[in-house]
């Protein structure tokens, strides 16, 4: 498993009542919202400001969609 940041109590609490809007653990519903989020954001400033190698399998990559 990868590393994960612990949560502030408010995201925590906001994330615990997405899941329940979704009948989710936590856990899926937070996997949902990283893979959902990436169309919202500039995919040019993020991999201008990515430090990993890993582009062949990054979300932000639009050859890897």
């Amino acid at each position: 498993m990868a590393y994960t940041p612990e949560l502030s109590q408010k995201s925590s609490a906001v994330l615990r009542r997405i899941a329940w809007s979704m009948n989710l653990p936590m856990t899926k519903t937070q996997e949902i919202i990283y893979h959902k989020i990436v169309k919202y954001l500039d995919k040019q400033e993020v991999c201008k400001a990515c430090r990993d190698q890993n582009c062949n399998t990054c979300a932000f990559n639009n050859s890897s969609v």
